[in-house]
């Protein structure tokens, strides 16, 4: 009998890089078991931990390595100068060099009016603030020097690819090229020439590569993962974790993190309209094998709760109320927040129900950018933390039934949700929310999905190559 394939699979999140050990194991329904799996808080030098978390004699079977990230944003790095190897020690690992800040998805300097002004892209999905190619717009516009300082450009999961690879041009799937913006999904290419009637440094755009296929082999050993190990095209964060959950066609699947997506199949053979629609609140993202997941992606997820403690913690430290500090006296120090957010949790799952309505668009929307939050049918009996975070995990849960009526996806066929995300998991007034809200059977899946999504991508692959 064959050894048993290992894949790592490692997530770049907005607020947390997680990673997944995966082997096949053709005995169990699923096809393979998680082996080890760890969540760390995103820092600069995070994919790094996450992976030396592994169990050392895992990490030496590991045979492939599957990476995804959030989408839209952007980096950008000097070709050859981005990153540097220590060697020497008992784990090689890389540091960035020649690497700018990252501009994520929730950047929002693109004003309403700076978007009206770009050029129509040819695609079927609109640009909006915080996508790759409107970010570059604004910096040609805003910071033309910065942009000569650099020579290549992806997201954070393109460049980890690049760099583990040493690829001399970035690769990047339709996934995250389509998040970008000015990309045409029919013909798989950029809209080089409205782009370049526009001034825009085509140059930076990355090569576009088919999800699921090598992007290249390990320059150096990471780790206990030796040299020349198979490394996949970085896969968009939200189709690697509905690979990881989608068993039949006829499941949606739910993520509640730092954002929201609700994602359901559409049939194969399936074509979007070839213009956006600005205001439509589902876009259709590409998938594997061409197809497409109609998803409705909402701004505001765990950010508003996160959003909602920071002002709790602020406000008492306005007041000195001395509570819940780490030290004798509470003035200078820091709340911590953890606990302020296990409260606020209890207390809202002591109140049941509540009136108080919260609609928790403090970011917008990308359909509506100026659309912001409001609270309305407030009494003097809804005010306690419990009924204001009850409403607010609701408000979350209903903004989504507002962009993708949970009607339309029983039109669709869907018979389940499967849910997870890191907000989802640690929050069990969230969870109750979402069971009430949706006409379906409800499950939770497990807050690593898109680590174990990135690695079963690149797992399958192999194993059908063999077969064939």
């Amino acid at each position: 009998m064959a050894a048993p394939s290992v894949t790592l699979g490692i997530d770049l999140g907005t607020t947390s890089v997680k990673a997944a050990v995966v082997e096949d194991a053709p005995g169990d329904p699923s096809g393979f078991v998680v082996l080890a799996s760890c969540v760390r808080a995103a820092r600069a030098e995070v994919a790094a931990q996450s992976a030396a978390a592994g169990p050392q004699q895992q990490l030496r079977k590991v045979c492939a390595i599957g990476v995804s990230g959030q989408m839209h944003g952007i980096l950008f790095w000097k070709t050859g100068q981005g990153c540097e190897w220590t060697e020497g020690g008992a784990a090689p690992v890389f540091k960035p060099r020649a690497v700018s800040h990252l501009v994520t998805w929730q950047d929002g300097r693109c004003s309403s009016g700076f978007l009206a002004s770009l050029p129509q892209p040819e695609s079927h999905l609109n640009v909006a603030t915080g996508f790759g190619c409107a970010t570059i717009f604004w910096l040609l516009k805003n910071s033309p020097e910065f942009l000569k300082s650099y020579d290549a450009a992806g997201t954070i999961h393109d460049y980890v690819v690049a760099m583990l690879c040493g690829l001399p041009r970035p690769l990047m799937s339709d996934q995250n090229a389509a998040s970008w913006g000015y990309f045409n999904t029919r013909s798989q290419t950029w809209n080089l020439e409205i782009l370049r009637a526009s001034g825009f440094p085509t140059h930076l755009l990355p090569d576009i590569a088919e999800p699921a296929s090598e992007a290249g082999r390990t320059s150096h050993a990471w780790f206990e993962i030796p040299k020349g190990t198979q490394v996949g095209v970085a896969l968009g964060d939200l189709q690697a974790s509905v690979y990881s959950c989608m068993t039949k066609r006829t499941d949606a699947v739910l993520n509640i993190s730092t954002s929201v997506q609700l994602a359901a199949s559409m049939p194969s053979g399936f074509q979007p309209a070839q213009t956006p629609d600005p205001a439509a609140p589902v876009a259709y993202f590409p998938y594997f094998d061409r197809t497409y997941l109609a998803v409705a992606a909402s701004l505001n997820g765990g950010n508003v709760l996160a959003t909602f403690v920071h002002m709790l913690v602020q406000w008492m430290a306005d007041l000195e109320v001395p509570i819940l500090r780490k030290k004798e006296y509470f003035e200078g120090l820091e709340v911590e927040e953890s606990t302020v957010y296990s409260r606020m949790i209890q207390a809202a799952v002591r109140q049941r129900d509540t009136c108080l309505t919260i609609t928790p668009t403090v970011l917008g929307e990308r359909h509506l950018p100026d659309q912001l939050a409001s609270v309305t049918r407030i009494s003097s009996s809804d005010l306690s933390l419990g009924h204001v975070t009850r409403a607010l995990c609701r408000g979350i849960v209903q903004n989504l039934h507002s962009m993708l009526p949970f009607q339309q996806l029983k039109e669709w066929g869907v018979e389940r949700v499967v849910s997870s995300g890191s907000a989802l998991s640690r929050n069990e007034v969230l969870k109750q929310e979402v069971q009430r809200a949706f006409p379906f059977l409800v499950s939770f899946g497990q807050d690593v999905d898109a680590a174990v999504g990135a690695a079963l991508v690149l797992l399958q692959r192999n194993l059908n190559q063999k077969k064939s």
